[in-house]
């Protein structure tokens, strides 16, 4: 077993966890300026990659250039990672290949801080990657505590490459939930896009 093999009911079961639908937790977040060169890219980009329809060209043309202005806006406190094997409790199939992860250390050469967890879904359903989603955040939580670096929240994020949609973990008392934002966001929101995931590599 492995992220990509967990349900949204996989999750809730095995590890406990209370699911919260439709909550505002970006409403008090404001939008970011973008990076000049991220606008251009995706006015020729956005389209292009809508025209191949393939996961790879929305990872490529869309998805990582959005995380990497993030980075830049953030002025390179925060890491990103993409394609990394994150391997964290095999026993409970918290195992596999992450799309991307963003951390709040700087170090670009090893994970330490994992945040964010953000799933690339298949055949444009963001629904069908929330499970792995959710599996990929615990993993995080857990991970943060092995390296004696507990996050008070971790976030996640579901996208086709044009819609985005993000979750937050909260643990008080051992009782995890899991939140699930009631606003989809376009790729052509970028300033709002940038303006929530500055947020979370900030929290």
């Amino acid at each position: 077993m492995s992220y990509s093999d967990f349900t949204i009911n996989a999750v809730k079961k095995q590890f406990a966890v209370a699911l919260i639908e439709d909550q505002a937790l970006f409403e008090t977040v404001g939008p970011v300026d973008s990076p000049p060169w991220l606008k251009e890219f995706l006015v020729i980009h956005l389209p292009l990659a809508d025209a191949i329809g393939t996961e790879k060209a929305k990872s490529e043309f869309v998805v990582a250039p959005i995380l990497s202005a993030t980075r830049e806006v953030a002025k390179r406190e925060i890491s990103l990672f993409s394609g990394i094997e994150f391997n964290v409790d095999k026993t409970q199939g918290l195992v596999g290949r992450c799309d991307f992860i963003v951390s709040q250390s700087r170090s670009q050469y090893s994970l330490s801080a994992p945040v964010l967890a953000l799933v690339e879904t298949k055949n444009d359903r963001i629904n069908a990657g929330i499970g792995q989603c959710m599996a990929e955040m615990i993993a995080a939580e857990i991970f943060n505590h092995q390296e004696g670096n507990a996050l008070p929240i971790i976030f996640g994020c579901v996208t086709t490459g044009d819609l985005w949609r993000f979750l937050k973990l909260e643990s008080i008392a051992g009782q995890r939930t899991i939140f699930i934002d009631s606003t989809q966001y376009f790729a052509s929101q970028v300033e709002r896009l940038l303006g929530i995931l500055t947020h979370i590599a900030s929290v």
